[in-house]
């Protein structure tokens, strides 16, 4: 994995079976639950202008802990029409979607409708269990921990190459695993961690064998019980771009000048499947990680198993589709999204018992000069935060 500015990268892919919801809601927070006189609010939103003024061209972040609520947008959501970032726009989740994912395959673990150790041929078509070597020797587990061996589809020239020269194109969930088929695992399964999108496209698939459709189980089992109005999953390109979404922008050439990339962000994500492919509000991502993390999803030994971590480094890295780390001596849970026009986190750090979230409208899967600077206003939005 590499490390670009807000994230550790998951790098995009495309999904599969595009879903047209209609009514899509956006309506603004409600603003009589936000904490106008927020502690740290005047500071947070003086870094936020620092990320506008500095090359990103929009920010927003929901912040919720002792003091309630409180949510901030600065910079442009659109640099050609100047239009404001806000509050209620919606932002990709991009690699945040695997711990929803991940929820999904818990929620069939707690009603055994599946083992989390049995092996993924159990649940996947043979015609996909032949694509990978040793399909027999991985479990669920090891898709979920990303300990299972199974290449990354996206490092294929090929997949990038469609990806860039033709974003119309429609994937389904077996078009990414071809992209990995008959190729040598990385490791053997079970021997260590390693970050790869395709542990979750073969997650999607496993949930479609089980119930019919991994989409709308994801939104029966998690998006209704919360009432997440605003938070979409499988959206087709054409609903994402009648949405309020900020458009998309990217250093392509890595030479600090910004391309707008909304389409191909667009078309990106409504075809991506298992391993990204949600768009919420800044805070409905959040009430996502704090519901997760307060048991009103999971049972308490499921989340028990959730934070079984893999290790990297010999520190706890990633558990069933969470991550953990320190930041300033601080340890968190939560997740990173990335992808050609956007970047999130979402993190939860329990000695401040402070969750946040989030979003800008940059790039974040090639390098640029930009994330220097970036990098260094990010690191100081975290230190304010938690000192």
């Amino acid at each position: 994995m590499k490390k670009t500015i807000f994230l550790i990268i998951c790098v995009v892919g495309l999904l599969q079976n595009t879903w047209a919801q209609s009514g899509l809601s956006t309506s603004d927070v409600n603003s009589t639950s936000i904490n106008e006189a927020y502690p740290k609010g005047e500071k947070v939103s003086e870094i936020l202008k620092e990320l506008t003024q500095n090359g990103c061209p929009g920010a927003s972040i929901a912040l919720l802990d002792a003091d309630g609520w409180w949510l901030k947008s600065e910079g442009l959501a659109s640099l050609e029409e100047k239009s404001p970032m806000t509050n209620d726009h919606l932002h990709y989740l991009q690699s945040i979607a695997k711990t929803y994912m991940a929820v999904a395959v818990l929620k069939l673990y707690e009603t055994d409708r599946l083992d989390l150790d049995a092996p993924i041929t159990k649940y996947l078509n043979p015609s996909i269990s032949k694509m990978i070597r040793q399909a027999d020797e991985i479990t669920v587990r090891m898709l979920l921990n990303h300990t299972s061996g199974i290449p990354e589809y996206n490092f294929n020239p090929n997949y990038a190459t469609t990806l860039l020269q033709h974003p119309e194109t429609v994937f389904r969930s077996v078009d990414y695993i071809s992209y990995i088929d008959g190729k040598p695992l990385d490791f053997q399964p079970g021997s260590k961690y390693s970050y790869r999108n395709t542990n979750y496209v073969l997650l999607s698939m496993i949930v479609d064998k089980i119930t019919g459709n991994h989409g709308d189980f994801i939104r029966s089992q998690i998006f209704e019980p919360l009432n997440l109005k605003n938070t979409y999953y499988q959206i087709s390109p054409l609903k994402l771009q009648g949405e309020k979404l900020p458009k998309s922008y990217w250093d392509r050439y890595s030479n600090g000048i910004l391309e707008n990339v909304s389409f191909v962000q667009q078309q990106n994500v409504a075809y991506m499947v298992g391993d990204d492919g949600i768009v919420t509000t800044t805070r409905e991502a959040v009430q996502f990680l704090k519901a997760l993390l307060e048991g009103e999803l999971l049972k308490e030994s499921t989340l028990k198993e959730m934070m079984t971590w893999a290790m990297r480094d010999g520190k706890p890295a990633y558990g069933l589709g969470l991550a953990t780390n320190e930041i300033a001596g601080h340890k968190f849970y939560g997740h990173t999204g990335g992808g050609l026009g956007a970047g999130c986190e979402l993190r939860y750090f329990p000695d401040k018992e402070l969750y946040m979230f989030i979003a800008i409208n940059i790039g974040t899967v090639t390098e640029s000069p930009l994330h220097v600077k970036l990098v260094e206003i990010r690191d100081k939005l975290y230190q304010t935060l938690l000192e």
